[in-house]
């Protein structure tokens, strides 16, 4: 049997580095359709890097020969030259620029569109134990973390690379015993950077945490839910009090983000910058004992190279130091694209090109956990045209039931069937436009009135909105606004009365045209005058319609063909209005309760 790594410590550095491998190998393949742009970045790279390694031969030749010898043509000419290669190497470094950053720009495009798709093939579920600033935070700040690394990391690497490679075989070029003095360092500059990029990969991980915690509170408090119930509740300063904390605790890790390593880092520059003192002051005391190392030409365009070298060294290892850094922000949104998708669309879907609307539960069984049953044997069926209605005490599954036909679960056991085709077998665009859902819990964009209507038909004219609105029986309310149907909804559609958002959204359902419509209790939050106007839009969305309400209120399902009675999970009753009151059962009770609760008129 396989060990968990994490339970054995000498095994963690182990299983560590197999995972920051693999993830190294991923972040490689996100570049992988980027290829050419690449190669044209490196020819560029390549080009810049020999054509700059000229200048000091050049300025060698200046100060042994031209300027000696007072050859001012040969100065003119070489002079030239160092210009010209100066306009060159910037040319160069645009237009290298400008495509590794639209790559860079392209490869975040790609992760987060990755992100964003991924996530919309998740179940409902993760949704629901998952907070949505977090989920924000992964998308914009994580991704967002990434840029700088993403667009010029790899223009950088090869970049400085080829440099220091072409430069390091320069010095050779010039005096191999300068070079091997200077090349001794270069080990301990690498250990120092690994360190001080090990430091901050864990100091990053603790500040995107931190950043989606805050992103968290911002989405939460922040919203009109949050707003009214902070000022109702009186918990404004204490919310505000929490965000402060929070943002402190942020600002500490961005500073030790940033001075992680820095003493060390500070180590390497003054070592690099004192090694063109040490080799003038090497040279000097060859030329005092009468045996000179080199000519001067030679040593300045030695310390010009050492200066080439160096550079590019410490951005080197910069970079290295920023890519271990990054590696934290990666994983994370690895761990998102690797989580598993509830629901697969099928790799074969079978067509449904006019459903009729037949629905058929069959030993249905669902649990939300392990052993934890929400629904047992469910057996139903609801022809086509026809209306059932699900009732039952609260917990009793009745919701559950709901989500399985449009399948925002999937059943455990058993199966979900339109019109004998089981709902996993379906595309997800069929079955979208087979069944429509009318919940509690209206869900409206910040947008124009016309544009909430249009998401369920984009393509829908003025006419049509015009007459789902009517059958829906808002219209003249939306007609009598200052903008009509170009009205701003507001966040959630908090400029419209429950009733009006309830009608709202029957009107969008009505121009899907579904065959099959499920009802969440759609007028359970209502008062008793705007659920009277509510359900006789509901009625109009329901005729011709298969229709599965679900209800509290029992005085708006009287009239299903058949009313099935869950208890937990299972179906206790079934059958009509008048057959489940003689029988006096389950359904008896809840009539009877109901019309208790009903105030008198």
């Amino acid at each position: 049997m396989a060990q968990d790594p994490t339970a054995n410590p000498a095994a963690q550095p182990a299983a560590q580095s197999t995972t920051k491998d693999f993830d190294r190998r991923r972040i490689v393949r996100l570049f992988a359709p980027y290829r050419a742009r690449l190669a044209v970045v490196a020819l560029l790279v390549g080009l810049s890097a020999l054509v700059s390694l000229a200048s000091p031969f050049m300025l060698r030749h200046i100060l042994d020969v031209a300027l000696p010898q007072g050859r001012t043509g040969l100065l003119s000419a070489l002079a030239l030259g160092m210009i010209a290669i100066s306009v060159a190497t910037s040319v160069f470094s645009v237009l290298q620029t400008y495509i590794s950053t639209g790559v860079g720009q392209r490869v975040m495009h790609d992760l987060r569109t990755a992100v964003y798709a991924h996530l919309q093939r998740m179940p409902l579920a993760f949704f629901t134990r998952t907070r949505t600033g977090e989920v924000q935070s992964r998308i914009a700040n994580d991704i967002g973390g990434m840029q700088s690394t993403v667009t010029t990391t790899v223009t950088s690497l090869v970049s400085n690379f080829t440099s220091v490679t072409a430069t390091g075989i320069a010095m050779l070029a010039l005096d191999w015993r300068l070079t091997l003095v200077t090349m001794v360092t270069l080990p301990f500059f690498v250990w120092i950077s690994r360190r001080v990029g090990d430091e901050r990969r864990k100091i990053t991980s603790r500040r995107q945490r931190q950043l989606a915690a805050m992103s968290a509170i911002v989405e939460e408090s922040l919203s009109v839910s949050g707003i009214l119930l902070g000022r109702t509740m009186g918990r404004s300063p204490a919310l505000t009090d929490r965000f402060a904390g929070e943002s402190r605790d942020l600002a500490d890790l961005a500073i030790r983000a940033s001075m992680a390593g820095r003493w060390r880092q500070s180590t390497i520059q003054i070592v690099m910058s004192a090694m063109p003192a040490l080799t003038y002051w090497a040279a000097g005391l060859t030329v005092s004992q009468g045996h000179p190392l080199v000519s001067i030409g030679t040593l300045v365009a030695f310390t010009t190279l050492q200066t080439s070298l160096f550079r590019p060294t410490v951005q080197l290892l910069q970079t290295s130091v920023d890519v271990q850094s990054s590696m934290s922000l990666f994983g994370r949104i690895f761990e998102y694209l690797d989580l598993e998708p509830g629901l697969e669309e099928p790799a074969e879907p079978r067509p449904l090109p006019r459903p009729r609307g037949h629905v058929r539960f069959e030993r249905v069984g669902f649990s939300y956990e392990p052993g934890a049953k929400a629904l047992t044997g469910i057996d139903l069926d609801v022809p086509a045209g026809s209306s059932l209605a699900v009732v039952g005490e609260t917990g009793s599954g009745k919701t559950t039931l709901s989500y399985l036909v449009p399948r925002l679960y999937d059943a455990t056991s058993g199966r979900v069937t339109i019109d004998g085709v089981d709902v996993r077998d379906l595309s997800f665009a069929d079955l979208a436009a087979a069944v429509g859902v009318v919940s509690q819990e209206t869900y409206l964009f910040h947008a124009s009135v016309a544009d909430n209507l249009r998401f369920a038909k984009p393509d829908a004219t003025d006419a049509e909105l015009h007459a789902a609105a009517r059958a829906a029986q808002i219209h003249d309310h939306i007609a009598g606004l200052p903008d009509g149907y170009d009205t701003v909804v507001g966040e959630r559609g908090y400029r419209f009365s429950g009733g009006e958002k309830q009608r709202l959204a029957i009107a969008r359902t009505i121009l899907r045209n579904p065959p099959i419509l499920v009802l969440d209790e759609a007028t359970s939050a209502l008062d008793t005058q705007t659920e009277h106007a509510v359900q006789r839009a509901v009625d109009a969305l329901a005729e011709g319609r298969t229709t599965i309400t679900i209800a509290h209120r029992l005085s708006t399902v009287r009239d299903a063909d058949q009313i099935a009675v869950l208890d937990h999970g299972r179906v206790a009753e079934r059958g009509t209005h008048a057959e489940l009151v003689a029988a006096g059962g389950r359904y008896a009770a809840l009539v009877s309760r109901d019309e208790d609760l009903t105030p008198a008129a």
